[in-house]
């Protein structure tokens, strides 16, 4: 960097100092000229700074360092033209360096730096002007400068200079402008759009993709595209395929309707997709068809030149591009284009992931709310691809195919052929792990498969339960509700609720519907549906059972628990040793033929070696027999049913309750009923906490209300069960009296209390002061 510099010469006087010329090395030294107030000086030291900056990276680093950035920002607004035009290209040499837009910014230079877009006409200066604002132009505190100091205008203007790098550099400042709407919406009112539309008649690329891109973005807006698509198809249809995408942002809805039948617009994209040699081309111009066919008048207009049928023999091409924008173009505009959905199946065995993808995201269109469609996925074997697609490792193409799975799976006729296939085994992976889209696709599917015992038997048996209940403590609202709805369809059975219980479903969701910001309509469903398939946790935790709830065998009674504890499961408390505690009372109906195969088994076991004894250990828990309950059933259909009146039925069944646990018990002679010391009894005797209920024959309040309920759902009468306070409960029945006045005549339905404790059979007013003393002590 070696420079001499010399006084200019002046006239001598006693005061002046003589002319003294400097030879250095050091850039720091040039850098503190930059500040000298001779011209002559600031000439030759700039003309200096700008050969360093161009030797390399290496140089322009250490001249920020030294910071030789303020001092050239000052000098751009020099008198001399010549040190301006300098201190210009030192700054667009500078430019490139990483520091320099933060440094730009922090000096405030947007505003020097618009100010000469207007005020020059020197080519270095406005390129390195450009340059420097093209870079400022990503920071959106610049944007807003740049646009507060009208440099919107300079810029457009600037489009035609003939110069291409200050194209260049202009066109690249307004595409970043763009991107905010008050810049977009400038353009236009600036009457931008006609030299940015010239700019793509230039022979540089990269001015020409920039301009492109632009008016993408540009053509958003709806006020422009109408005025955009007829300057653009008169004057510039031959471009490359790029200039496509200016066209499908002209499209869409119902507004482009004149614009396509005046300009002929449909014709000319057409004429790209048959006859053009470029495959890139032909896919621009397919996805604009697709653009154009999402408005239904469009949609009109495509079918009546017979648009479908060239899609249909794209899906055939060999090229990856055009297959998947056909796919995609297919399914926006042929919903009832059976012959189509054909061709989009076969390309699911495509090993290009963006044309399986496609394919998957055209059919979950087609099929949603479309039963034909569905129907010719599975004639054509769609169901085994679409569960192949669903083990590939593309996110979205699962997500697609989970989507379509469960489209199809809403027809029953369709389901059981895509379970045995084994989409639950495939379905189940992806719920442990994956992004919100796929997830949710993924439940939706697990919920439509699991409409019926067969579905949710194999998603127990393939795992799906722990991490579908994982999925309701999701912090993500969607993924939350859409876990729910697919709990609330798992939980239909009583095998899948009680699994889920033990999986602590049931209080995650007690605990998410006490939230009122995470709770949704499908938890409070969810909720609703395990307990009505597991009552005996239902009646455990609420008390009570409406007659709807019909006790089937399992049934038991493990006492109050309050809501947030666990249900303990039946055969966690018949592994307890033998307490003080209150009994569990449960109810098992035995067949004869049970019976009989339960005899035979035991005389098996008692042959059996040491080794079949201990794989016979491990056989799944079941309940003790209870012969005298299946007796009562027995009796109380041979000896009820047959009764006409429903009273009488009611009163009947009552009499058996109550002989079968002790008769009836005067109320001032309960303390010496003593059904404690018996039940303590039952449970030495059988060395367990659980006690069959047809094993008791002392029983009070809550032993006979179960035993009423349990027996009256049996053989098909209607009670509810409901449990008090200390070892109080009791049934509530309907029952219509009829009228002493008005012979066939019977009075509205109303509530009765059952008495089975003492007076069996007596039917109270539930609004009664006798059913309130039944109640309570």
């Amino acid at each position: 960097t070696g420079k001499k510099t010399k006084k200019s010469p002046e006239t001598p006087t006693n005061d002046a100092f003589d002319s003294l010329s400097i030879e250095t090395k050091q850039a720091a030294t040039v850098v503190l000229m930059l500040n000298s107030p001779e011209e002559e000086v600031l000439l030759k030291a700039s003309e200096a700074i700008l050969r360093f900056a161009e030797k390399g990276d290496v140089n322009r680093s250490s001249l920020l360092s030294l910071g030789a950035l303020e001092p050239l920002l000052s000098l751009i607004s020099h008198e001399d033209k010549l040190i301006r035009k300098n201190a210009f290209m030192a700054l667009g040499s500078l430019a490139s360096h990483g520091d320099v837009k933060l440094l730009l910014k922090k000096n405030d230079a947007v505003p020097q730096m618009v100010a000469k877009l207007s005020h020059e006409d020197d080519v270095v200066i406005l390129e390195c002007a450009t340059l420097c604002l093209a870079l400022l132009s990503t920071d959106f505190g610049c944007k807003v400068q740049i646009f507060d100091n009208k440099g919107m205008e300079a810029l457009i203007r600037l489009l035609t200079n003939p110069h291409p790098n200050i194209k260049k550099n202009s066109v690249e400042c307004i595409y970043n402008l763009v991107q905010d709407s008050q810049s977009l919406v400038a353009v236009c009112k600036l009457k931008g759009i006609s030299p940015l539309l010239e700019l793509l008649h230039t022979d540089v690329p990269a001015i020409q993709d920039v301009a492109l891109h632009t008016l993408e973005c540009i053509t958003v807006d709806r006020e422009t595209q109408s005025l955009l698509m007829t300057i653009f198809l008169q004057k510039y249809s031959d471009l490359h395929a790029l200039a496509l995408k200016v066209v499908c942002n002209c499209l869409g809805d119902s507004g482009s309707v004149p614009v396509i039948e005046e300009t002929g617009v449909l014709e000319k994209l057409l004429q790209f997709v048959v006859t053009s040699n470029l495959h890139e081309v032909q896919a621009s111009a397919i996805k604009a068809i697709s653009r154009v066919a999402r408005s239904c008048e469009n949609r009109k207009i495509l079918q009546d030149k017979d648009v479908e049928k060239v899609l249909v023999d794209l899906l055939a091409v060999e090229n990856s591009n055009i297959s998947s924008a056909a796919c995609q173009t297919v399914a926006v505009m042929s919903e009832n284009l059976a012959n189509g959905i054909m061709p989009i199946v076969q390309l699911l065995n495509s090993e290009n992931a963006e044309v399986q993808e496609a394919a998957a995201q055209a059919l979950s269109s087609l099929t949603t709310g479309n039963q034909p469609n569905a129907q010719v996925v599975d004639d054509a074997k769609g169901d085994v691809l679409l569960i192949r697609c669903l083990q590939s490792g593309n996110p979205n193409a699962v997500a697609h195919a989970a989507i379509t799975l469960a489209n199809m799976a809403s027809h029953e006729s369709l389901r059981d052929s895509i379970l045995s296939h084994g989409a639950m085994q495939a379905l189940v992976p992806h719920l442990q792990y994956g992004e919100k889209h796929l997830i949710i696709s993924i439940t939706q599917a697990v919920a439509s498969l699991a409409c019926d015992a067969e579905g949710r038997m194999e998603f127990r048996n393939t795992g799906g339960l722990p991490p579908l209940i994982k999925l309701l403590l999701s912090n993500d609202a969607e993924v939350r509700r859409n876990g729910c709805w697919a709990v609330s369809v798992c939980a239909s059975d009583e095998p899948t609720a009680t699994e889920m219980c033990k999986l602590g479903a049931l209080e995650i969701l007690q605990e998410l519907n006490l939230s009122t910001s995470r709770k949704n309509k499908f938890s409070e469903l969810a909720l609703q549906k395990l307990l009505d398939n597991n009552l005996s946790v239902k009646y455990s935790l609420t008390g009570h059972l409406s007659p709807s709830d019909i006790i089937t065998d399992g049934f038991y009674d493990p006492g109050q628990v309050q809501v947030g504890h666990r249900v303990p499961a039946l055969e966690d408390l018949s592994k307890q040793a033998v307490n003080q505690h209150r009994p569990v009372i449960a109810k098992k109906k035995l067949a004869l033929s049970q019976q009989f195969s339960r005899q035979q088994s035991f005389f098996l076991y008692s042959e059996e070696n040491q080794k079949d004894r201990k794989e016979s250990e491990r056989q799944p828990w079941t309940l003790p027999c209870d012969v005298a309950f299946h007796n009562m059933v027995t009796e109380a259909a041979k000896t009820i049913l047959p009764l006409q009146d429903d009273t009488e039925q009611y009163r009947a069944l009552a009499k058996l309750v109550s002989d079968a646990m002790g008769g009836a018990v005067n109320p001032d002679e309960l303390h010496n009923f003593l059904f404690e010391l018996h039940l303590s009894e039952l449970k030495h005797k059988h060395q367990s906490n659980i006690i069959p209920i047809g094993r008791i024959r002392k029983g009070t309040y809550y032993h006979r209300a179960m035993l009423f309920k349990a027996l009256a759902d049996r053989i098909g009468l209607v009670c509810s069960l409901v449990r008090g306070s200390y070892n109080r409960a009791w049934n509530e029945v309907f029952v219509s009296r009829a009228s002493s006045g008005v012979p066939g005549y019977f009075h509205k339905p109303q509530s009765y209390i059952v008495d089975l404790m003492h007076d069996p059979g007596n039917l109270m007013r539930n609004d009664s002061l006798e059913a309130a003393q039944y109640q309570s002590i």
